[in-house]
């Protein structure tokens, strides 16, 4: 019983910090793309050099399917 309740308590504190750490982005101009003034509110860390990499249509924005690459590469947070 003990071991039953810790393993609840981990498994709920786990999902808890995965819910916490879900970064919004927003589409603020709402053009349905990214720019880096957008990402960086989202991702602070977020360097010119690694979006320009994930732009790789070079519009300078991210569309969708462009941040979706880049956070499955692991170059943007997902």
């Amino acid at each position: 019983m003990k071991y039953t309740v810790l393993a609840a308590a981990a498994l709920f504190a786990l999902t808890s910090v995965s819910a916490i750490a879900a970064t919004e982005i927003k589409d603020t101009d709402g053009n349905g793309t990214y720019s880096l003034e957008e990402l960086t509110a989202a991702f602070p860390a977020l360097t010119a050099d690694v979006f320009k990499a994930a732009d790789t249509n070079a519009d300078g924005q991210l569309s969708a399917d462009e941040l979706a690459a880049a956070q499955k590469a692991g170059t943007i947070p997902a």
